[in-house]
């Protein structure tokens, strides 16, 4: 199960880091719709849950490696660690030292800017260069790990080779600094407590030395994001009688590796006591297969004489060794000056006894010797897998959390930056929409108002138009009847020709008739259109009766074709133009001339008379103009040097216009 999980952890440090390495920033964000892109924040801040968090360490101590410092940043610095034996590693963790600013807050102090890892055998004394980093992958600003993946290489050396430095901030020049250096292979850091070589050996103090870049302290307090905290084990110690810890295994197991969690003394800041509360000056480690120690054999002696040497976790390694009961005996206790009147203290958080397969010690019996047990603080808390902020996590599943989280919390920003612009875009398309909503409406309206514009005008032209055909039509008759009522007074004498006048004084009444029932369907009636040639001269004959007359159409085939409205207009300009011959002109003679082509229509009137009456100043009567216009037709009146008028009337199609019906079937 172990490998399972590590396995996954790698692959997926690996696939992060590879990112991180080619320096892309999720460029797909732009690609992804609207409703991914919300579930990827939300997929985001649901694993930044479950990911623990930077708590920052305080106090005094060790703190990492610093190279020389110099005065720009491009100068080569190194640093390697050579192991006890050949590793396959998994990866490389770099822990950067960390610096309090008071405009940014932490950051990575000295962490370079270039660099390159590069590993390699007893063998292969140059090495394989495994990655490199330079400001365009932009690693940096940081507080967290930079997980190196490694693909399992084999290695029983690394080095890490920086080529570009940043600036220290303490004096602002630049410098090559690591808080801690770990090589992992599986569970296990290789790189603890190996020999170091550096191409600066400076000691600043006994803070700085190479010794410290692997010496598994870190600048970090383990604050997971799961887990019930717990609070620590502590006693009090009887000089006379030292105190001892035997944790029972449950079975022999090989053990390599010592973990202890320093008491976390308080929760708020400043803490009352040093960061070393509680750790005693000297400490045996032993194991033995059998209850009673009589086959006990020495693990580790551990003398902790300085604060450079304690942290919140303290690790150690010794050769594998197999045993069920491991015992932690107290050879020398903290100093008096730690105590106070109540005497020697000593405790820890938590002891882990690391072995292939994990902590075989958690949730094992631990048993004490020459303590005074307090039910609060009680030995069972040395193996119950928690601190004070809650479950206690392996050293590499730590690191590669908390560089998850940095590269989580870099990719948040631009996730809803992202969503912020489509929220924007979002925005302004609605913007645009309640315009062109607007507009739109504005356009509806203005159109149903020039509609009704149009309809008004056009209800105002066939008033217009009825009105002047009636006018025309039924002027036309009247005169007809007032001609026909002077002849027949004159034909008194003659029974048979007044008779037949009263006869067409009747035709031309019951026609009257006939032309106000027409107007009222003249754009649908087809009658006209069909007996044109008949009703011109009939027309002719009673309007200008006794008046010699001469009428030809060219084109007649083509009057069935026209349309109602046509035909009817152009009969009631040929109308009003006989009107006007005959109640003005005084002709004595006229002639007649249609020609029909599809192209246009062309009628001339010619009579032998002095003129036409209400004439404008381009000698075209009113009516015979308002006609014209009505049949957008070009109208003409000339004078012949033979004398009389001759009257022209043509008509074209204009664009969008036609003469003839579209259905000639």
């Amino acid at each position: 199960m172990f490998k399972i999980r590590t396995l996954s952890l790698a692959l997926l440090t690996a696939a992060l880091c590879s990112r991180t390495a080619g320096g892309a920033e999720h460029n797909d964000l732009r690609t992804l719709p609207y409703t991914a892109l919300k579930q990827h924040r939300t997929a985001i801040d649901r694993e930044l849950a479950s990911l623990a968090n930077y708590s920052l360490r305080s106090g005094t101590g060790a703190i990492g490696y610093r190279s020389n410092f110099y005065d720009d940043e491009f100068h080569t610095e190194w640093i390697e660690v050579e192991f006890q034996a050949e590793h396959a590693l998994d990866n490389v963790i770099l822990v950067p030292v960390i610096r309090r600013d008071a405009q940014t807050g932490f950051q990575a102090d000295g962490f370079p800017r270039s660099f390159r890892l590069i590993a390699g055998t007893r063998s292969d004394l140059r090495g394989t260069v495994v990655a490199e980093y330079t400001p365009e992958q932009r690693f940096l600003p940081r507080i967290a790990p930079l997980v190196i993946p490694c693909g399992g290489i084999s290695a029983s050396w690394i080095r890490i080779e920086a080529d570009r430095l940043s600036l220290r901030a303490f004096d602002e020049r630049y410098a090559f600094q690591l808080s801690e250096i770990m090589a992992f292979s599986g569970p296990e850091n290789a790189a603890l407590h190996q020999l170091v070589h550096s191409k600066s050996n400076r000691r600043d103090g006994l803070a700085w030395g190479a010794q410290f870049a692997v010496d598994g302290f870190v600048p970090y307090l383990m604050d997971a994001a799961s887990g019930e905290k717990s609070v620590a084990f502590m006693s009090r110690i009887n000089p006379e009688n030292l105190p001892s810890l035997t944790i029972d295994l449950g079975r022999s197991v090989p053990v390599s590796r010592l973990h202890l969690h320093a008491i976390d003394t308080s929760d708020v800041l400043p803490q009352a006591l040093s960061s070393d509360f509680g750790i005693p000056r000297r400490m045996h480690l032993e194991g033995a297969g059998r209850p009673d120690f009589s086959d006990a054999v020495p693990l580790l002696d551990l003398n902790l004489s300085d604060i450079y040497h304690m942290a919140p976790v303290m690790v150690w390694t010794f050769p594998q060794t197999a045993c069920r009961y491991v015992r932690l005996n107290i050879t020398e206790p903290a100093a008096d000056r730690d105590h106070g009147a109540a005497g020697p203290r000593f405790g820890f958080a938590e002891i882990e006894l690391y072995s292939p397969s994990g902590n075989a010690a958690l949730g094992r019996p631990v048993t004490g010797t020459n303590i005074l047990e307090n039910p609060n603080r009680s030995c069972a808390r040395l193996t119950d897998g928690r601190n004070m902020y809650g479950t206690i996590l392996s050293t590499r599943t730590w690191m590669e959390q908390l560089a998850r989280r940095h590269d989580l919390e870099t990719e948040r920003p631009r996730v809803e930056a992202e969503l912020n612009a489509r929220h924007e875009r979002q925005k302004n398309n609605l913007r645009r929409l309640g315009w062109l909503s607007a507009l739109l409406a504005g356009g509806i309206g203005a159109t149903f108002l020039i509609d009704r514009l149009l309809r008004l005008r056009q209800i105002r032209a066939m008033e217009q138009r009825i009105a002047a055909d009636l006018h025309d039509e039924l002027g036309a008759n009247l005169h007809t009847i007032g001609l026909l009522s002077d002849l027949a007074e004159n034909a008194k004498n003659s029974p048979e020709e007044r008779s037949l006048y009263h006869q067409r004084i009747r035709d031309v009444t019951e026609r009257s008739g006939i032309a106000v029932r027409s107007c009222t369907n003249m754009f649908s009636s087809t009658a006209l259109s069909k007996g044109l040639r008949d009703d011109m001269q009939r027309t002719a004959q009673r309007i200008m009766a006794g008046i010699e007359h001469d009428f030809a159409i060219e084109g007649e085939e083509n009057i069935s074709r026209l349309r109602p409205r046509t035909c009817f207009d152009l009969f009631l300009f040929y109308k009003e133009s006989l009107v006007n011959i005959s109640r003005h002109s005084g002709a004595t003679r006229f002639s007649t001339r249609l020609k029909i082509t599809p192209a246009r229509i062309s009628l001339t009137i010619r009579d032998t008379g002095r003129g036409l009456a209400g004439a404008d100043s381009a000698g075209i009567p009113k009516s015979l103009k308002r006609r014209a216009r009505l049949l957008r037709a070009e109208i003409s009146v000339e004078t012949p040097p033979e004398g009389g008028t001759a009257i022209h009337l043509q008509i074209r199609p204009r664009r969008g216009g036609r003469l003839f019906r579209r259905n000639l079937s």
